[in-house]
């Protein structure tokens, strides 16, 4: 599968200040502002991208200036922005402030200029010495760290966050049937395995990383039906549920996708291909209801998997997971993770 990567919804989506939240179909709800969350995740896309043109480039330089708009002396993040340019929010260590971690630790190694880069690294080290209560938000941090140790393993402030975030998520639980850490499945569910897999990869700890695989591999199991995605729905789910559920989510599809890229770079092992392949189709039709949620006319994708069909707006959340699903899907192959 070669994918086509069309970023036309994402500049649509997108100002002199930030990236719209949401859409009404493939229209911009500028009345709705801008959340730190998605124009991290902007960032980070356009920095995976290996050629990204001008357009593309001017985007990323203003993603970075919301990053450090939102950015608080003390390390914290503000995740709403106001049509007014105002924060409607205080500062803090949610979700957000980890994404923007992500985000700049993709930018500070893959950005597409010098300064670009040297300006997220200095964001990063001021950010990573942090901790969130919260797992998820420490684990999309990690995703950021491990960016940065990849090609900087001397880097101890991301070491040590990737660490940390390891140990918090823990390791499987010794029941077959349930082996998962946590007692529920909730959302970007396939993160916390790939932070386990890059920690045991760059931090030399076969542990971890066995560990990750063994969730990577269960989750996937889990979320499969009939030979295609049948994703946890966005209301989650426990031991002894059947599903299907909906509304099923794109970033859910996209959080594989990065986890499967990475256990295939990792080991080479053909199951994280197919899961990865699995992932796109599950974008192209290959779903519970059998409908493409990628928009080929509009480059954009809708908001979620329903019973009958599917959301029709395309909000900023799931056409960066679409971008990114397709990133990943590009070039998989041994030892490459995009």
């Amino acid at each position: 599968m070669k994918p086509e990567i069309s970023f036309a919804h994402l500049r649509r989506l997108s100002d002199d200040t930030g990236l719209f939240e949401h859409a009404r179909g493939a229209v911009p709800r500028r009345e709705h502002g801008y959340c730190l969350d998605d124009v991290a995740r902007g960032l980070l896309v356009i920095c995976r991208e290996p050629e990204p043109d001008a357009d593309l480039i001017a985007l990323a330089e203003t993603y970075l200036a919301f990053v450090a708009h939102a950015q608080d002396p003390d390390g914290a993040f503000h995740n709403r922005l106001g049509l007014d340019r105002l924060w409607h929010d205080e500062p803090g260590v949610g979700d957000w402030w980890g994404r923007a971690l992500w985000g700049l630790g993709t930018a500070a190694v893959r950005g597409p200029a010098p300064w670009i880069r040297s300006a997220a690294l200095e964001m990063f080290d001021s950010s990573a010495v942090l901790r969130s209560p919260w797992s998820r938000s420490n684990t999309f941090a990690a995703l950021g760290a491990a960016e940065i140790l990849a090609t900087d393993p001397a880097h101890a402030i991301a070491r040590d966050l990737l660490a940390d975030a390891a140990e918090l998520i823990g390791a499987p639980r010794p029941d077959p049937a349930w082996p998962w850490p946590e007692p529920w499945l909730s959302y970007a569910n396939a993160a916390p395995a790939e932070v386990l897999i890059a920690a045991g990869h760059l931090l030399d700890d076969e542990r971890l990383l066995t560990d990750g695989l063994t969730l990577l591999g269960w989750l996937l199991e889990e979320q499969t039906r009939d030979g295609h995605l049948s994703l946890t729905p966005a209301g989650g789910h426990g031991r002894g549920w059947t599903g299907p559920g909906f509304d099923q989510q794109p970033i859910e599809a996209a959080a594989l996708a990065d986890a499967c890229a990475r256990a295939l770079a990792v080991t080479g092992a053909d199951r994280w291909e197919a899961g990865l392949a699995s992932a796109m189709a599950w974008f192209l039709g290959m779903n519970d209801s059998g409908v493409p949620l990628a928009d080929e006319a509009t480059g954009g994708c809708c908001d979620g998997l329903e019973r009958d069909g599917r959301n029709e707006n395309q909000g900023a959340e799931s056409t960066l997971a679409l971008i990114s699903t397709f990133q990943q899907g590009r070039k998989p192959s041994k030892g490459h993770f995009a």
